[in-house]
């Protein structure tokens, strides 16, 4: 809650009418109850994987599917949402550091996806996964961006 009570005071998130989140699953940060909160409100667009790629369809409780790995997403009948129409851009991730620096899953998705997104990228972690540095690749993309539960880091702009 407190992380995103810190996003929901943020301007950009304020001016935001396209939103991208995830839909959280075991260790993340719990996003279910800020999608329920901000539907109807703003326009909430969730990822799905198709091969090695994410689409991105817009949110609605009655179009959610047991997707890749289990995780839930929007069916193929949700709404297409070009990644140039978003706003503002929430991304899970195992770890991050204070240079925006993510360390995701390992399969690359958000990486390959990351690129065509030209709105502020934000990651959201537990205090926890807040660490000194994440071994970055070259094709490993920055946040710009991250919540922790106390404090919100500004990494590039």
């Amino acid at each position: 809650a407190d992380i995103f009570a810190q996003i929901e005071a943020n301007q950009h998130f304020a001016e935001a009418k396209t939103v991208l989140v995830y839909w959280s699953i075991g260790n993340e940060v719990e996003t279910h109850q800020f999608i329920a909160k901000w539907l109807g409100v703003k326009r909430i667009v969730l990822p799905k994987v198709r091969g090695d790629e994410m689409d991105l369809r817009e949110y609605s409780p009655e179009n959610m599917v047991e997707g890749y790995k289990g995780i839930m997403e929007p069916s193929d009948n949700a709404p297409l949402v070009d990644a140039g129409d978003l706003d503002f851009a929430i991304i899970p991730g195992m770890a991050f550091d204070r240079n925006g620096g993510r360390l995701g899953r390992g399969k690359g998705y958000y990486d390959r996806f990351l690129p065509s997104v030209k709105c502020l990228k934000v990651g959201v972690a537990y205090t926890h996964q807040l660490v000194d540095e994440v071994p970055m690749e070259e094709h490993d993309m920055r946040m710009d961006m991250v919540f922790t539960p106390k404090y919100s880091y500004l990494c590039r702009l």
